[in-house]
């Protein structure tokens, strides 16, 4: 399955299919902000957590007086400045945190463009982290090198399968929403490939 076909299969699932899609990648990536948040002291990943399962109510009840607007103070002062700290795991935390505002900000404006844009920042994640770990190798980083690499291929496969799981959920139930979430942690890693 080639990025493009991903990306245009995205556009072609409905609002509520992307926003459940976006969500999941979220879930692959919200580890990496707790293992940065560990390393560093910096942020609360509990607090991102929860602010993701606001995000899944929401979702489930479109109709529901959930303040997102609240959950958007709340999460804004924990995203890492990149400034502030020398270390790889910046940039993946700061992603990850990214990707939860802007769930929320497409929740709120229904917005799909904002769904969209967690899948291309959940592989721009992958992208990075293979260049960072192909340069402190000694190798060169281009963007084939990065397109073949067996990790960016596996977020591609990943992707491919969520997004058949989601054409294939029908309604969206919380039984479905945990099916979905179950299946996007299945493997035990996040989107760079630590383990959970």
């Amino acid at each position: 399955m080639t990025k493009a076909n991903n990306f245009q299969r995205i556009r072609d699932l409905n609002y509520l299919q992307q926003a459940v899609l976006a969500g999941a990648l979220i879930e692959r990536m919200l580890p990496n902000y707790g293992l940065f948040s560990e390393a560093t002291g910096f942020g609360d990943e509990t607090l991102l957590r929860n602010s993701l399962n606001v995000c899944w109510e929401k979702i489930l009840l479109p109709k529901s007086k959930i303040d997102l607007e609240k959950q958007i103070e709340k999460i804004e002062p924990n995203v890492p400045e990149l400034a502030d700290f020398d270390m790889f795991g910046t940039y993946p935390a700061i992603d990850a945190a990214t990707s939860l505002l802007s769930l929320m900000h497409g929740l709120m404006a229904q917005d799909e463009q904002e769904f969209i844009s967690i899948s291309k920042i959940s592989q721009a994640t992958v992208a990075r982290f293979i260049e960072y770990q192909m340069t402190v190798e000694g190798e060169v980083a281009d963007n084939k090198a990065i397109r073949e690499h067996p990790l960016m291929q596996y977020e591609m496969e990943v992707l491919g399968e969520l997004i058949d799981f989601v054409e294939a959920m029908g309604r969206i139930t919380s039984d479905s929403i945990k099916a979905l979430k179950k299946f996007a942690l299945e493997d035990g890693q996040t989107n760079i490939g630590l383990s959970l």
